[in-house]
């Protein structure tokens, strides 16, 4: 059987558990009062009455009207009624046999009053009522209002322990919620019970590591980007003085080696660019890019129909760099770009369509993966590194957006990025 929701958390588990183990020792500690403390013997108070009995009706037998003088109430034989209950009392019965009297004798009880007579024939059809212990009121109000209080005390007490002892796993929760666009968590306070100050003192210590960490090897990226320039440089020089046909495919070289270096520099840069967020106009920055691109040579396009005053927050110069990668991926690869605009609640969508021959599907889980190409062996033919989706989704996750790729039915790519509108 499926358990609710509200009973699949550890925390419910661990309060229920503390709630059934309060409520049975209290049940248990009840019991064993009950039978521990003094109680009248059962024996002795049969025997009481029994002697009562036996007095009073050796008398009525000798004086029938003692009864009157005596105020004892005189009657017919009892009968059950409406509201009207006739019991036998063996335990009496056999103390007065054992005195040698042998009576009838019947037990009242008034169950409305909850009052009870001893009721004895002492003359044929003439019946004696003494009066008889009563039934202990029943205070149910009283009753249920201390079950009550039992139970709302035992679960304040058993939520408030199960809620230290699941803290230090909401601390794991509040810090997975907290990771932001680098892939690390806000720092933890290191406040509360030992094991929770323990438990954010950790995550904190493994959060400076892996910082420490990747920004160390993105400097190292950096620094061998920037280094490469030199031996570059040299490399030119020396491609200069060799033969007229051999030096165009060194100069290739140096150029797509120069382009990768460039490509890693700038991803580096957007892992650590401290450019301040801005109000951008996609519109106007969408149809900057693509007159840049066609006044180089590239078929790319942007259709200015569309929803208007679409603003989002970012870094403008890298949001651009974003963009433009994916128009000119789209140019390059697919022989023409093509963007438009559109909107959705709270999100603006750049969709960029081409006419190429898209993505085999079992890679394009791949595509935006640094150095990434369909075809390896024609990377010389399309200029480039293979860092720009790259690059690009890096942007655009740290603006809180997202980028998809999926090939049209139709032929092409279509690359579809969803940014926050902003407020």
């Amino acid at each position: 059987m499926r358990l609710p929701r509200f009973m699949r958390s550890l925390r419910a588990r661990i309060a229920l558990l503390l709630v059934g183990a309060i409520l049975a020792v209290v049940v248990l500690a009840a019991l064993v009062s009950i039978q521990m403390l003094e109680r009248p013997d059962r024996s002795s108070f049969h025997e009481t009455f029994a002697e009562e009995v036996r007095i009073v009706a050796t008398l009525l037998g000798e004086d029938p009207d003692a009864a009157r003088r005596l105020g004892i109430k005189v009657g017919p034989e009892p009968r059950e009624a409406p509201g009207l209950l006739v019991e036998e009392r063996r335990r009496i019965s056999r103390h007065l046999a054992r005195e040698g009297l042998d009576i009838p004798l019947r037990m009242v009880i008034d169950v409305e009053g909850r009052a009870r007579q001893l009721a004895f024939e002492f003359a044929p059809g003439r019946w004696a009522y003494l009066p008889y212990i009563g039934l202990p009121p029943r205070n149910w109000p009283v009753f249920v209002a201390y079950l009550a209080l039992v139970v709302l005390g035992s679960a304040a007490i058993a939520l408030f322990v199960a809620g230290m002892m699941t803290r230090p796993f909401r601390l794991l929760e509040r810090a997975i919620a907290t990771v932001g666009p680098d892939g690390l968590p806000a720092p933890l306070p290191e406040t509360g019970p030992l094991e929770v100050r323990q438990t954010a003192m950790a995550l904190n210590r493994l959060t400076a590591r892996v910082k420490a960490g990747v920004e160390s090897r993105m400097r190292l990226v950096a620094a061998a980007g920037h280094d490469l320039r030199t031996p570059m440089t040299r490399m030119r020089l020396r491609a200069e003085f060799l033969p007229e046909d051999e030096r165009e495919t060194w100069f290739a070289d140096l150029a797509e080696i120069d382009r990768i270096a460039d490509s890693a520099i700038r991803l580096v840069r957007e892992e650590v660019d401290p450019e301040r967020s801005e109000k951008v106009a996609l519109r106007a920055l969408m149809s900057e890019i693509a007159d840049e691109l066609a006044e180089i040579g590239h078929d790319a396009a942007f259709e200015e129909a569309g929803p208007p005053d679409l603003v989002v927050a970012g870094r403008p110069l890298a949001l651009k760099r974003a963009l433009r990668n994916l128009m000119e991926n789209a140019a390059m690869h697919g022989g023409a770009a093509c963007a438009h605009l559109e909107r959705e609640t709270g999100a603006a969508i750049v969709v960029i369509e081409d006419e190429g021959p898209g993505i085999p599907p079992e890679l394009l889980d791949r595509a935006f993966e640094p150095f990434f190409r369909v075809d390896p062996g024609r990377r010389h033919s399309k200029p480039g590194a293979g860092l720009g989706m790259a690059i690009a989704k890096e942007i655009v996750e740290k603006m809180g957006g997202s980028i998809t790729i999926e090939n049209r039915q139709q032929g092409g790519l279509r690359q579809t990025v969803r940014l926050p509108l902003a407020t």
